[in-house]
């Protein structure tokens, strides 16, 4: 695994930077470098063409002759584009021991930093690395967003940046700056510098400045749904909001790679609830998302899976519309859903199931409230939250109340995350399958005919713990 790298921009104008080599690969690491503003020297045996122009114009240094650590005198930031490994190891191994930037090219194990794939558009800059093991990657996303990303950022940059002195003295605040930029940026303003209006631009830019500066009122609540944890299954609305808001009041079921997709400078506060440790009481959650509103700030309460699929939305919506606040509801992919899906596992099938029930086994009320016998008929489907502390009284329940012993179940833990397995197996073996294969949660349970189909459908991940069940599902069609 490679080591995670810190992103940055350097100020290069009028530093000096090495570059040992001077053929094709060196030419094309040097011009950045010379746009960039740095005093670039090169040290080779001999210039290629490309470089030898870049001489003749007077914008480079030439250090000729073999590699030699007094060529690092002076120098911030080092680069070895020769074709000898030998030579590369020694600049590599030289800068080092003085604490330098050194990167050696198509060598990510020699090297302390790497230079990214870029988008330019004016002061705007957009870097991609993969840390220098597959540099075709970078290049590949570079490709695909410089359709996306039209030539009028650039000016727009340049605006911008002209203009922040008065933005910042208008509106102090973060919040109104925030609000000020989300309604000048949805306006006429990008598609004006588009059409190469830049006259009618700074008009548009000058009269949103000359309004009446956003008053700080009553913020609002979103609802959203974080789905099961794969952030490729977050909707775009919820991408969106969660790039708006101040705080973030998130369960500890919306994964890590979720939370990394909001804005970096919103508020994160866990208030997840759990079975053991830390928990965070539901009043408690009333109580910040009150607070944090009516302090003007734009709240998202981050559920994993949907708001409104065993996520207290319905509660939390009763209490914000008692207070007055201004809310709405991003719905997310249940872990039903999900996790089925990424298990293989179609939650209806016309030869074994006709319907899904989902439930809960943490209810307000006791077990004997649940229609047992209604869950234990055939040809439906089960899927069980929150219900890897209860699989004993599951099974006995449900066989007490006729359901086939033979029943297949699938236990989804960690359900569309990188770390997701899935065990299989027979309802009058459920409990001990998932002891001896210590499931934790987040679990899900399947149970059900149509669970069986995992071991043959899976893929995603491992494949199922559990092989083939005793049921055979297509002699029984």
């Amino acid at each position: 695994m490679s080591t995670p790298l810190f992103p940055l921009f350097l100020d290069l104008s009028g530093r000096q930077v090495l570059v040992v080599g001077a053929g094709m690969v060196a030419a094309r690491k040097i011009q950045p470098l010379l746009d960039a503003g740095a005093r670039v020297r090169v040290g080779a045996l001999a210039l290629g063409a490309d470089v030898a122009q870049l001489l003749a114009a007077g914008r480079i240094e030439f250090l000729a002759g073999e590699f030699s650590e007094s060529w690092l005198d002076g120098a911030w930031l080092v680069l070895a584009a020769t074709d000898d490994d030998d030579v590369n190891r020694q600049v590599a191994a030289a800068a080092t021991q003085r604490h330098l930037w050194v990167n050696v090219v198509d060598d990510a194990r020699l090297s302390a930093f790497h230079v990214p794939a870029r988008i330019e558009r004016g002061p705007l800059q957009i870097a991609i690395s993969s840390g220098g093991g597959a540099p075709m990657l970078a290049r590949h996303l570079r490709e695909r967003l410089e359709t996306e990303i039209d030539e009028s950022f650039g000016p727009l940059a340049v605006m911008l940046s002209a203009a922040r002195g008065r933005i910042r003295a208008r509106y102090p605040r973060p919040a109104e700056r925030r609000a000020f930029f989300d309604e000048l940026l949805a306006g006429p303003l990008p598609g004006l510098l588009r059409q190469g209006q830049h006259e009618a631009a700074a008009q548009e830019l000058q009269e949103a400045l000359d309004k009446l500066p956003v008053r700080k009122g009553m913020g609002r609540v979103a609802l959203v749904g974080a789905g099961p944890g794969d952030p490729g299954l977050l909707t775009l609305r919820a991408l969106r909001v969660l790039n708006q808001a101040d705080v973030i009041l998130h369960d500890h079921l919306a994964s890590d790679a979720v939370l990394d997709l909001a804005r970096r400078d919103a508020q994160r506060i866990d208030v997840g609830k759990r079975a053991r440790g830390r928990s965070t009481s539901q009043d408690d959650i009333h109580a910040l998302m009150l607070e944090h509103a009516r302090a003007g700030r734009r709240v998202v309460r981050l559920k994993g899976g949907d708001p409104f699929i065993f996520g207290r939305g319905g509660e939390e919506l009763q209490f914000l519309r008692a207070h007055g606040l201004a809310y709405e509801v991003v719905p997310g992919i249940t872990a039903a859903l999900a996790c089925a899906a990424y298990a293989g596992i179609p939650l209806t099938h016309r030869e074994h199931a006709q319907s899904v029930r989902l439930m809960t086994a943490q209810r307000k009320e006791s077990w004997q409230s649940i229609d047992w016998q209604a869950l234990s008929r055939d040809g439906q489907t089960l899927a069980v939250y929150m219900g890897v502390s209860e699989l004993d009284t599951l099974r006995a329940q449900l066989l007490a109340h006729g359901r086939d012993p033979s029943t297949p179940f699938a236990l989804i833990e960690n359900g569309s995350r990188p770390e997701q397995r899935v065990i299989t197996g027979r309802l009058d073996e459920m409990p001990e399958r998932a002891l001896a294969e210590a499931v934790v949660s987040p679990a899900l349970l399947i149970l059900g005919e149509v669970a069986a189909l995992a071991n043959e459908l899976h893929w995603f991940g491992e494949k199922p713990l559990g092989g083939e069940l005793a049921r055979d599902l297509s002699r029984a069609a």
